[in-house]
């Protein structure tokens, strides 16, 4: 139904994207956040027809696809606050000491916006991390013009949301082109989009081939340019022995509905679970295995994903020393993903690195140490995850202080007690982690902090109060928080 872009139309559109954010960027704060609420607005007015429409492209039920564009539209909103309240901007200040020796100048920095930014759908989540997703709301935030390549599994759904976005751009007044949105299934066109002199930046989730491969591509260009990717996560779960001996049934239920949740299609599922030999891990083990049994099949986002699980969940098993725990009782049909677990000793963990790797879908494997030792091992020589999660009590963490800096290590959002699926969209949030889950754990794809990916700092020194932006003027216009000579301050 719709065509790949042709190169001559990549070039239309991000030559015009280039000159319409030179006049963005100066827009003030609070028309961009009155431009991302105006789209959370039209979003919303899609009404059933975006959600029936998402439904047959993607497979996902429809309280799931309800809840996901609420998230959506709250993502556009808080972050459109953000935007307003201008703490991102980190704006310094230090005046200037004239009679020191030698003087000191008066000196002032803030964050400003990179460019425009090339945004790749995701397959998994069709609002939220797509066409009007966080990648979007942060790139407008910080004052840049976007670029969306739909996602091939969705193509209509994000036709849709681009619409909207178009809508509040008008009804806006925002500059044309402030927005685009192509397509292309080919790999010819994401590869434009990245090369294109005037792109500045690229927002990509998904799996870890495709993430690389724009993160090469954008380091082969003569002047290489940031990729912020996510490419998947096993994040893997600690079992500590108090906590397994006090709990190991209700473990298994809490992670047997969230291995499962989703069909396993979410970034922080867990798919990887580490314990210590012994009879409460082997009372987990036959209990999550009694519950996957009972566990329904469902059906996975499009063919290429479920293709996908089958060959990565095959080869898994097929692994020396690896073990078929349990897998649903219940026949899949086609297109549906098989609930599966398995088992493996420590050290085949150890010696073969297929089993580090993610299957992306309703499995994990878990890993039976001969003791904490080995545990610890586990842990660092585990790649870098999005999330890490430790089962344990107060006493298991005071006495393990080398696993949990261990685990501490490879990830970007360390969880007690709690399941690592489900992502609450605050400031606080950190969601990212050590490549390969990332392409830079120092930033974030969820809450206000990930506007920053898309800007960087400029200083001014000895400019006159006259010819300063606003949010580094003396008197402070913009009334925004600002670290004034080491104070923070309005």
């Amino acid at each position: 139904m719709f065509k790949d872009a042709t190169i001559e139309e990549i070039n239309s559109v991000m030559n015009n994207a280039w000159t319409v954010f030179h006049a963005y960027r100066k827009m003030s704060l609070e028309q961009r956040a009155v431009f991302m609420r105006t789209i959370a607005v039209e979003m919303e007015a899609c009404g059933d027809a975006l959600i029936q429409t998402a439904m047959r492209e993607t497979h996902l039920p429809e309280a799931r696809l309800r809840n996901e564009r609420a998230r959506t539209i709250f993502q556009l909103n808080s972050y459109a606050d953000a935007c307003e309240k201008g703490q991102w901007l980190e704006a310094r200040i230090d005046t200037a000491v004239p009679d020191k020796n030698p003087p000191k100048p008066d000196v002032r920095k803030m964050l400003v916006p990179l460019g425009p930014v090339v945004v790749f759908g995701s397959s998994n989540f069709p609002f939220a991390y797509s066409t009007a997703g966080g990648d979007t709301a942060c790139a407008f935030a910080a004052g840049c013009s976007v670029i969306v390549k739909a996602h091939p599994a969705h193509p209509e759904t994000s036709e849709m949301v681009a619409g909207a976005i178009l809508k509040a751009a008008e009804k806006c007044k925002m500059p044309k082109g402030i927005f685009a949105h192509v397509h292309g299934v080919s790999f010819e066109v994401g590869k434009a989009l990245v090369m294109h002199p005037h792109t500045k930046a690229v927002g990509f989730t998904g799996s870890y081939l495709g993430g690389r491969q724009l993160f090469d591509w954008a380091n082969q260009r003569k002047d290489p340019i940031p990729v912020f990717a996510e490419m998947g996560s096993v994040n893997p779960v600690f079992l500590l022995p108090e906590k397994l001996k006090s709990s190991a049934s209700d473990i298994a239920k809490m992670y047997a509905a969230s291995i499962t949740l989703g069909v396993g299609q979410f970034c922080t599922n867990p798919g990887l679970i580490i314990g210590i030999e012994s009879e409460e891990l082997k009372l987990f083990i036959d209990e999550l295995g009694k519950l996957i049994r009972q566990t329904p099949p469902g059906p996975m986002l499009h063919a290429g994903i479920v293709k996908a699980y089958k060959e990565k969940r095959g080869n898994a098993l097929l692994q020396e020393g690896v073990h078929l725990v349990a897998e649903s009782d219940t026949e899949t049909k086609e297109n549906e993903g098989l609930p599966t677990i398995a088992t493996a000793t420590g050290q085949a963990f150890l010696n073969n690195p297929v089993l580090h790797q993610e299957v992306f879908g309703p499995y994990s494997i878990i890993i039976r140490c001969k003791n904490m030792d080995e545990m610890i091992e586990v842990a660092k020589h585990t790649e870098g995850q999005l999330t890490s999660t430790l089962m344990a009590t107060e006493n298991d963490i005071r006495g393990n202080e080398e696993l949990v800096e261990a685990v501490k290590n490879i990830c970007g959002r360390l969880i007690l007690n709690a399941v690592p699926t489900g992502v609450e969209v605050c400031l606080s949030m950190h969601h990212g982690g050590p490549f390969p889950a990332t392409t830079d754990s120092r930033f974030t794809s969820v809450g206000a902090d990930g506007i920053k990916r898309f800007a960087r700092p400029v200083c001014f020194q000895n400019w006159p109060d006259s010819l300063l932006p606003d949010e580094l003027k003396e008197g402070n216009p913009l009334a925004i928080w600002r670290t004034v000579n080491n104070e923070l301050k309005k």
